[in-house]
């Protein structure tokens, strides 16, 4: 499923234990579903609401259950099943993935954001910081150091991300009735909800592409500079992947998204991003991907 959606992801998480590898792939899953639900799914708006509210209650519900093996017979999703066990396992709070689930609602139903903090604290918050904790909790603080420490972390590279993601798909997002943009750069570029095409000039995606890039670029340096938080068998994996994400933000920062096609790193250009010294830890499943 990771190899199928992110191929970026997939390739930076090859650089994990096997273990940590096992349960972000897990972990990965948990929060696809619900965004596909959102994002491919047919059906209206309550329809899709009403298939969120379900997993939520299967996700509750998993978590009362002592194992996988009882989960399942219960009939919840198999989904769940593994990543309720990863809950417990790792202690995280529960209510993480409800602000998930509350971030996809929002997808359900678009509305406009006031400004960047209304932005991160409504809806980035909740569908990518949180993700950010539930990587650290996987991946461990460095020795001697509060896991605290790493969250800080953990929310800055979310949210660069999440802001990375929303340059390169404006477009994509347009389409779905959605436009994550703070309300004065809407109004700057033309833009409006739901027709992101009617811009009131021709370079107002690639303008707003470019003031998202720049929010997440020093959020980018923040995470790189803050690298030995993480578990050292972690950090390969993280650097990869701010590596990979930071080429793709240069490259909107740069106006690329004025192709009209979605920002992407080819997969030679992806290999020569990656540290040289851990190739060998690239499995031949990746041979697919170049």
């Amino acid at each position: 499923m990771l190899r199928a959606f992110s191929s970026n992801f997939f390739l930076v998480t090859r650089f994990l234990p096997p273990g940590k590898r096992a349960e972000v792939e897990i972990l990965y899953a948990a929060v696809r579903y619900p965004d596909e639900i959102v994002d491919t799914f047919p059906g209206t708006a309550d329809e899709k609401l009403a298939l969120l509210d379900r997993w939520e209650w299967h996700y509750w519900q998993a978590l009362r259950l002592p194992g996988i093996k009882e989960r399942a017979a219960r009939g919840h999703p198999w989904i769940l099943c593994g990543f309720a066990q990863l809950i417990l396992r790792r202690g995280i709070p529960e209510r993480h993935y409800r602000s998930f689930l509350d971030a996809m609602r929002c997808d359900a139903r678009p509305r406009a954001f006031a400004d960047l903090d209304d932005l991160i604290d409504s809806y980035v918050y909740g569908s990518a910081i949180v993700v950010g904790y539930f990587l650290t909790y996987i991946y461990g603080a460095a020795p001697g150091l509060p896991l605290e420490e790493a969250f800080r972390v953990a929310r800055e590279l979310g949210i660069a991300l999440q802001l990375t993601n929303f340059a390169r798909d404006l477009e994509e997002d347009g389409r779905r009735g959605r436009l994550y943009l703070p309300g004065p750069i809407r109004a700057r570029c033309g833009l409006r909800i739901g027709s992101p095409g009617s811009a009131a000039h021709p370079h107002a995606l690639e303008e707003a592409s470019r003031w998202l890039a720049q929010q997440a670029e020093p959020r980018y340096e923040y995470a790189r500079q803050r690298l030995h938080v993480f578990a050292p068998d972690c950090r390969t994996a993280i650097r990869a992947c701010l590596d990979v994400y930071g080429e793709l933000n240069r490259r909107l920062l740069a106006g690329a998204i004025r192709s009209r096609r979605r920002v992407r790193l080819s997969a030679l250009e992806k290999f020569r991003l990656l540290p040289t010294e851990k190739y060998w830890r690239l499995p031949l499943a990746c041979a697919r991907l170049l």
